[in-house]
């Protein structure tokens, strides 16, 4: 498995993940598309490749010093329990030393399992 930046060569990789998630992630790969493109465009994404295909993903935002955010983190249902999630996290912490970094999660007992501590919560205001 490599782990890298994401490229826009990526994109159809990607996306093809996306859809094999189903309607859970249809805000994404549905009508709001074009809109999750440009997201991620403008934010730091890392890709997980097992030879020719896409196996997971984590998307990210960094608060200029003040911490780094990850908004996203799937990982291909065929790959599931061979750490990839874990290792999309320690690539976003290795590339971010210093800084908090913060995971906006529906999936608490996810990160519990890996030990990750919860802090806060999240609120919608609009």
């Amino acid at each position: 498995m490599e782990i890298r930046k994401y490229r826009k060569a990526d994109e159809a990789s990607l996306f093809d993940l996306l859809v094999s998630e189903g309607d859970e992630w249809s805000d994404y790969h549905g009508v709001g598309r074009e809109k999750y493109i440009k997201a991620l465009e403008s934010s730091i994404t890392y890709v997980a490749w097992d030879d020719a295909l896409v196996c997971g993903y984590a998307r990210c935002r960094e608060d200029d010093g003040l911490g780094v955010y990850v908004y996203d983190l799937l990982v291909r249902k065929t790959h599931r329990g061979r750490l990839i999630g874990k290792s999309l996290m320690e690539r976003v912490c290795r590339d971010f030393p210093g800084q908090p970094v913060y995971v906006m999660s529906d999936a608490d007992s996810y990160y519990e399992k890996l030990g990750y501590p919860k802090e806060g919560s999240i609120f919608r205001l609009t």
